[in-house]
Formats: structure tokens, sequence, C-alpha cells
């Protein structure tokens, strides 16, 4: 085990000294919204009581990658599998900067490969909730100290 802050662990992630899957790799890019500990303690408790929001990620698969679908965008299917039975994944044959191009609603994980992800959110968070800063497993152009 080794503690890391969320640019660190995505840098791990970056150089493929470790690996998470891309629900995690979009909170690390959330964490990143925050300077410190005592930041996010801070927003944290000021948003508690506000809600929460169920999500079903739902895979589209296209010609050259995988993009995880998330409520709010435009490509997100308006009766997503919330149980899963439905092994519910869409798919095209154009390519991923095809769709990124076309859209113009974000609220995405762009899956190049299993070490190539990318956070696009350009929504409203729903009940007070911060989205996760847009960043590509490229980029390391991060702000959070945590």
């Amino acid at each position: 085990f080794q503690w890391s802050s969320p640019p660190e662990a995505i840098e791990r992630f970056k150089s493929q000294e470790i690996w998470f899957p891309p629900p995690q790799f979009y909170e690390f890019c959330r964490l990143c919204n925050f300077s410190s500990l005592r930041e996010l303690q801070k927003f944290s408790s000021a948003r508690a009581l506000e809600g929460c929001e169920r999500w079903m990620p739902v895979m589209l698969s296209a010609a050259d990658g995988f993009i995880q679908l998330l409520p709010g965008d435009e490509l997100y299917p308006e009766d997503p599998d919330y149980t899963g039975e439905k092994k519910m994944i869409m798919s095209t044959d154009k390519k991923v900067e095809d769709l990124m191009k076309e859209g113009g609603m974000f609220h995405r994980i762009v899956i190049k490969n299993i070490n190539n992800l990318a956070v696009y959110v350009n929504i409203q968070a729903k009940y007070k909730h911060i989205n996760p800063l847009m960043m590509n497993c490229d980029n390391s152009d991060y702000n959070s100290r945590l």
C-alpha cells in the first residue's frame, strides 16, 4: 500500500505503475479540484445533505476505442439498465475523435486503451457536486496538492 495524492495516482497510472478502473480515474479527477484535505472536508460537509444521483455508465463501442457515457451526456440513453442484467453496450462505426467533434453535451470517459483514459464533462453537476477536472491521462497539468 502507498498513499498518493490524486495527481500522483494519475501520474502512476499514466506510467503504468498502477492501474485503476475508469470510475476511480473519474473520482481522482474530481479530487484534483481540491488543494488540501481541509478544502475537501469543507466541500463535503457543505453539500452532504443535498442528495445523490444513481448512475449506471453505458458503454459505447467506437471504431477505435470506447466511451463510458454518464447521465447528462447527449448520447446517454433515456432508459439505462440500472440492474446490469441487460449488459447494455451501444456501438458505432465512427471513431472516438469524430464522436467528440460532433458532440456538444459531454459527461463521458474516453477509453483508448487500458492505460489511456480521458474525462470530458461540460454539464452542470447535480446536487451541488463538483465536476471532475477534464483531463487526459497523457496530460499532467494538475493543480491539486491533496
